[in-house]
């Protein structure tokens, strides 16, 4: 039985309506990301160590963050990044490490967590955590050691167990790490130089050469993390790395550089009333890019204006000091510790293109927009995160939803850059053989490095990486490309597979099925159509049981409740509050 189309019109204006009214006072659109019992946790202990060190008081917060990690424990101990989450070996060690110091009121919470870890890791010795913290990541580092250097600073494995970090390395020119193909990620500039201080400090290698060379780089990669930092003190405006870099530097005798001070004010000024802390502050810049592509042409007129002022003023007009991204991109947040990025840079090009109205200012910030995007690209074709790669790390290597997002940028804005048409054409060529040659073994759908699926055996959330992906595939100008038309069909079967029975999709075949997910894939098959009519028939039964699912979450009020779908990064879990209510209006959009 086909959906009936007043019903998906109520549902329609129903979300649209709830939508608008999260615009905040400015006009766009600030959301909530989740409490996070990671980020909670080391902030507890970062706080902890400068209290140690200083004797300044901040037993409030340490308080107040250990009474949420209490009261949020899974059933089975553990505890996941966000309350939504199940249970993982990383954020269960640094939150039991984080009772440490605590008084008798937590025995209960501890021994749950104790026996959690037995049980996965078969045992709370430095011999079990160590190797079961190291398998989880593989070769990359970039979360393996702050785990591990955090358990350390609380006493729970020894310094041998923490892996050295080559933070001599920061008092290199930072041009010089794609140069000579050092094994160093720019995001991480920070981490690398704290925590890599703080393992060095009580645990200093064998080697001689090494140990001088680091001794001598300490006091000039300090001065590199003063010049680095934000000015609110946040790194990335995340208050893991914050909480890890305040954590190290306390744990080194430097609880009073300033720093750590201004690392300490972050962590206070973004504590939440119930005592958590959310990993990131906000996505306000991605979430109202995303805001403005859902509602199309449907945006109100008089909302569109104060938009595409406020998105302009995002757009960063000066090199990245630290990452060192020439100008051009948009990061995540407009808060000082964002960094440019290839998804939300894509995201702000779309939206401005959706926001109409091309003044000689919009179009100025599209040619920088994707001229940065072109500077980008990988070697492969694809589009790596923040800075062109070099290595094998997830944030150097091509990722086909970061490709695909740049993808539509560059098509939504080809035409009118006619100065960049050839390099966008160009471009456009190499990223499709980049999508052709990644897809994934096994099916025929995408793997996104953003987000994933924390139901899933390997993690990766098929639906989101194939909607995405199809979303681009799904221009004309994609489609004509060599191959173009077949991986479309590709991706539409890889979808169509995916669904579930009662009409929705999870991230893997299966799965536990979400709003977010589900919109994506509607949103996505909404733009194809077949020439055989037994395909088209079999395309229309499934979009109309999928929409009929979600139509029928929007009258039940259910469509609000969000999934933790996010990567963060290193496989750090999140969830935000708007995620839900744009997939459905975009869904329901392309669906009309």
């Amino acid at each position: 039985m086909s959906l009936d189309p007043a019903r998906l019109e109520a549902a329609l204006q129903t979300a649209r309506a709830a939508l608008l009214a999260e615009r905040n006072a400015e006009g766009h659109w600030t959301g909530e990301l989740s409490s996070s019992a990671l980020a909670t946790a080391t902030a507890v202990v970062a706080l902890q160590q400068v209290q140690t060190q200083t004797g300044d008081d901040h037993s409030h917060y340490i308080k107040g963050g250990l009474d949420w990690l209490a009261t949020h424990a899974n059933t089975d101990g553990g505890w996941g990044d966000t309350t939504k989450s199940i249970s993982n070996i990383s954020t269960t060690t640094l939150c039991w490490a984080a009772f440490h110091k605590a008084p008798e009121e937590y025995s209960a919470t501890v021994a749950a967590a104790d026996a959690w870890l037995t049980k996965t890791a078969g045992g709370t010795s430095p011999e079990n955590l160590a190797p079961a913290i190291i398998q989880r990541y593989g070769k990359d580092r970039t979360f393996s050691v702050p785990i591990l250097t955090h358990c350390a600073l609380a006493g729970k494995v020894d310094w041998r167990d923490v892996l050295p970090l080559p933070f001599e390395l920061a008092a290199l020119p930072q041009r010089w790490f794609a140069a000579l193909r050092l094994p160093v990620v720019s995001y991480a500039l920070p981490a690398l130089i704290a925590i890599g201080q703080c393992r060095h400090h009580h645990w200093p290698t064998w080697n001689p050469i090494t140990r001088i060379l680091r001794n001598l780089a300490r006091k000039k990669t300090l001065r590199v993390l003063e010049t680095i930092q934000p000015p609110n003190g946040g790194f990335l405006e995340a208050t893991p790395l914050t909480s890890f870099v305040t954590m190290s530097l306390a744990g080194i005798g430097l609880a009073d550089h300033p720093v750590t001070q201004k690392g300490v004010a972050f962590l206070k000024a973004s504590t939440r009333p119930d005592g958590s802390w959310p990993i990131d502050t906000n996505l306000a810049t991605w979430v109202t890019t995303l805001t403005v592509s859902a509602f199309g042409d449907a945006l109100p007129t008089d909302a569109r204006a104060p938009i595409r002022d406020w998105l302009l003023a995002q757009q960063y007009r000066e090199e990245h000091p630290y990452t060192l991204a020439a100008p051009g991109g948009w990061a995540w947040t407009p808060l000082p510790g964002g960094v440019p990025d290839a998804d939300d840079t894509p995201g702000a090009l779309i939206a401005l293109r959706n926001l109409g109205d091309l003044t000689d200012a919009t179009r100025e910030a599209a040619r920088q927009g994707c001229t940065w995007l072109l500077n980008l690209q990988n070697r492969d074709g694809g589009i790596p995160t923040f800075c062109r790669g070099w290595t094998n790390l997830p944030f150097d290597r091509s990722s086909p939803d970061l490709t695909a997002h740049t993808l539509r940028a560059w098509l939504a804005w080809r035409d009118e850059l006619p100065e960049l048409q050839p390099n966008i054409d160009d471009a456009l060529q190499r990223a499709a053989r980049f999508l052709a040659q990644s897809e994934g073994a096994g099916m025929d759908g995408w793997s996104p490095l953003w987000f994933g699926s924390q139901h899933a055996p390997d993690e990766i959330n098929w639906t989101y990486g194939t909607a995405k992906v199809l979303l681009a595939l799904n221009e004309p100008t994609q489609q004509a490309l060599p191959g173009g038309a077949l991986r479309v069909t590709r991706g539409k079967n890889a979808l169509l597979e995916l669904q579930r029975a009662d009409g929705a999709w999870g991230g893997f075949k299966g799965g536990e099925p979400s709003i977010e997910e589900t919109s994506l894939a509607l949103e996505a098959l909404a733009g194809v159509s077949e020439n055989d009519i037994d395909a088209q028939a079999a395309l229309d039964e499934a979009r109309d049981r999928g929409a009929q699912w979600l139509v029928e979450q929007v009258e039940s009020g259910a469509w609000t409740k969000p999934s933790p779908i996010g990567f963060y990064f290193a496989k750090l879990w999140y969830f935000e509050k708007l995620y839900p209510m744009i997939a459905t209006v975009a869904a329901l959009t392309r669906l009309r």
